[in-house]
């Protein structure tokens, strides 16, 4: 048996923000004064072109540079210590169109005056997921989608998962509402990579369907979704695709007053209130400091045929971050978080407690970062040190104990970013190394164990106008390591393995026209089984199963390739993707048949190569000034090579149509969700109708005492239509939330 090193040596939370002030102020003055630009103060105001009015909460962002601010009552914004030098600034505001302004900013550059356009189209927003700097959606190499600002007000449920629903490619597995978790191209657990800034979230809701995510969607400022494989900034594992919800934790740009943003919401369909407070305010010219509230309470989701018990949320959650942000050389900063989330899951099919399960889980987690502008031949170098505490447990009635999980996991990531460099425009390296410690307790027989994980990556790309070329290697390795082996084991021989390949990734984006761009990429990406596949050995009652593990499993490595077709104006707004995905040892939990001693369905992890083929589409069209028309459509079919067989919990053809009339200060939508019969089916799957669900929501902005206010009502399932998801392991018991009211509002300060 190997030893196996104990997780409390790593270097806590402390010690990365000891050891970032260390490299900063112990650093020679040549490293922090080779790349000194000069900065200022860029200044300026936001009108109506119509009317000439100030437009209060605009969102101005500088692309590229961190730096960005919020307009004032007067209209006026404020960015300070930008570098001098050519910059795009971007300014947003709904109700109005998106201007980009390139300007050649330095000493004397006069305030800037933009006047917005009255349009009800709104552009899809910046990226910065799985790119090298942020950008524009439509520059993107891979399919990505953007829901913030007043789109995500609209959509806000109470996971992320909900709160995508009608993204291309995106649907939702869940055994009730609170454990919703996304599906991107019919696949999911830790194939779909969940983010928070960029880091990894550290919670077990990858390992099963019952396994809420530790993510709260209220406080976002916009949540980012990358479909398809290769994003080989953020980890090998991401087969399907990557979701991450940006808050800005550390800031990164200093503020000239106190800004946020402050949201209560309200449903009837489970009588839920919610509610976030988010912000920044400074505590000296170069120190900001933001912090962040937020807590849901809800009981049972009602649906059209009684309610579905057990089903409640008790949800809470704060943070704070603050950070040292100089004109010359970069920033150096620290953020903690923590989340509690109390839910229910309903009982009464084959298996489940008749009277549900209550799970209980918190996580906390700190982290620190440094950048650095201009080390060497690097135009940034950025490390970032994370530490999550994670524990989970599932309380049968009365009181019991059925299953425990904790989870701490330590990380280390550093990224440093070029320009010109050779024959390539932009381009990174980076490395990511953790160490985490899994614990399980109850009924659960894994052996406790750790995970040791080190990468390595490089990503470069050309930009020979009008193609864009990109190309990406990555090189992983990572270790499991049961503290207790054993080679007796039912299951098969319990010890450590090591797992190790390589990831690539090639990609190409062609500007045919001034509004036309096409792209392909192909992506290599692999998958180490994780613990739960590999070792378990028993009941996980919340997830009324028997699971068991297989330690032989191998990686799983699939190749990717995606292609698509965009079309950008002013009025539209279209693209059209098609994928292949071939996963060699493509994991998953096989419905045996049979029943444990306890009554459970038994579930047996195995591998098989697969593939999975589908079409993703979506189209803005505005009609006239003020009515804008919307639909998108995805598909995915999920094969078993071997036998030609269907993959299990595959989503339908599914699909969203919308009309929309929209001025500055109002608008009306209605909106129709759409999915088709599933009856191409796994092993012991049930068949699924389609359906159409229809909603209706107002909306109103007004502007009052200088701050943006937006009221939103959203009337869903008006028809109280009888419906079912497909993935839903809750589906055989009672269908989907019934007719409900929603209202949000949410003030911009």
């Amino acid at each position: 048996m190997h030893p196996t090193p104990s997780l409390t040596r790593i270097p806590t939370p402390s010690f990365w923000a000891i050891l970032a002030w260390i490299l900063l102020f112990a650093a020679p003055g040549g490293l922090r004064g080779q790349a000194a630009p000069t900065s200022g103060d860029l200044l300026g105001t936001v009108h109506s072109a119509e009317t000439d009015e100030p437009l209060a909460g605009s969102s101005v962002t500088v692309v590229g540079s961190g730096r960005g601010a919020i307009t004032h009552g007067d209209g006026s914004f404020y960015v300070h210590g930008l570098a001098f030098g050519e910059h795009t600034v971007r300014v947003e505001r709904l109700g109005y169109r998106t201007e980009d302004r390139t300007i050649d900013f330095g000493p004397g550059t006069p305030p800037l005056r933009f006047e917005l356009v009255e349009s009800a189209v709104e552009v899809e927003g910046l990226v910065v997921t799985g790119t090298l700097t942020e950008r524009g959606a439509d520059e993107a190499i891979r399919p990505v989608g953007v829901v913030a600002g007043e789109d995500l007000q609209r959509r806000l449920e109470e996971t992320v998962a909900g709160t995508l629903a009608g993204e291309p490619g995106v649907s939702s597995t869940s055994m009730g509402p609170a454990t919703a978790r996304p599906v991107i191209r019919g696949l999911s657990g830790d194939r779909v990579l969940m983010l928070e800034d960029g880091q990894r979230v550290g919670d077990v809701s990858s390992s099963s369907s019952d396994h809420a995510t530790a993510l709260d969607p209220a406080s976002a400022r916009r949540i980012e979704v990358v479909r398809g494989p290769g994003a080989l900034l953020y980890g090998s594992n991401a087969l399907g695709g990557v979701v991450n919800v940006i808050r800005d934790e550390v800031p990164r740009s200093p503020v000239d007053g106190l800004h946020g943003t402050a949201t209560l919401q309200s449903r009837t369909v489970n009588d839920s209130w919610g509610g976030s407070v988010s912000g920044s305010f400074p505590l000296g010219e170069h120190v900001p400091l933001r912090f962040e509230l937020n807590g849901r309470t809800s009981g049972d989701v009602a649906t059209p045929v009684g309610p579905l018990e057990n089903t409640g949320i008790e949800r809470f959650g704060f943070g704070a971050g603050t950070s040292w942000v100089d004109d010359e050389w970069g920033s150096v900063g620290i953020a903690s978080r923590f989340h509690r989330n109390h839910y229910g899951i309903p009982g009464g099919f084959v298996g489940a407690h008749p009277d549900g399960v209550r799970v209980e889980m918190e996580r906390s987690s700190t982290k620190g970062q440094l950048v650095l502008d201009g080390v060497g031949p690097f135009e940034t170098f950025e490390a970032d040190g994370t530490y999550t505490w994670y524990r989970h447990s599932e309380i049968e009635p009365p009181d019991i104990l059925g299953t425990f999980f904790k989870r701490q996991v330590g990380s280390m990531d550093v990224l440093a970013r070029h320009g010109a460099w050779g024959p390539f425009t932009s381009g990174a390296v980076g490395t990511r190394v953790s160490a985490e410690r899994h614990d399980f307790g109850g009924s659960l027989r894994n052996p406790d164990s750790g995970l040791y994980t080190a990468a390595a990556f490089v990503y470069e790309e050309m930009d020979l106008d009008p193609v864009v070329l990109e190309a990406g290697f990555r090189y992983d390795w990572t270790r499991t390591d049961p503290l207790q082996e054993d080679p007796d084991s039912d299951i098969g021989v319990i010890r450590d393995r090591t797992f190790h390949a390589a990831s690539g990734s090639l990609g190409a984006l062609l500007r045919a026209t001034d509004w036309v761009t096409v792209g392909a990429s192909v992506a290599r990406a692999f998958r180490t089984p994780s613990l739960n596949e590999l070792y378990s050995e028993g009941p996980h009652l919340a997830a009324y199963s028997f699971e068991v593990g297989n330690p032989d499993l191998d990686t799983e490595v699939g190749t990717g390739v995606d292609a698509f077709v965009r079309v950008g104006s002013d009025d539209l707004q279209a693209e059209v993707t098609g994928f292949y995905n071939r996963i060699s040892g493509y994991i998953y939990p096989e419905e045996t048949g049979d029943t444990s001693l306890t009554r459970l369905p038994v579930f047996q992890y195995r591998g098989d190569d697969a593939v999975l083929t589908g079409l993703e589409a979506q189209a803005r069209w505005a009609a006239t000034g003020e009515l804008v028309l919307e639909g998108s459509t995805s598909f995915v079919r999920g094969t078993r090579q071997a036998t030609d067989e269907p993959l299990p919990l595959i989503p339908p053809l599914q699909g969203r149509i919308a009309a929309e009339y929209a001025r500055p200060d109002w608008f009306v939508r209605a909106e129709s969700q759409l999915a088709a019969q599933q009856d191409r089916l796994g092993l012991f799957e049930t068949e699924t109708d389609g359906y159409a669900v229809h909603s209706l929501t107002l909306g109103l902005r007004l502007t009052v005492a200088g701050r943006l206010n937006v009221l939103t009502v959203k009337g869903e399932n008006l028809t109280d239509e009888i419906y079912r998801n497909h993935l839903s392991r809750v589906k055989e018991i009672l269908p989907e939330s019934g007719r409900g009211l929603s209202i949000t509002y949410r003030v911009v300060f």
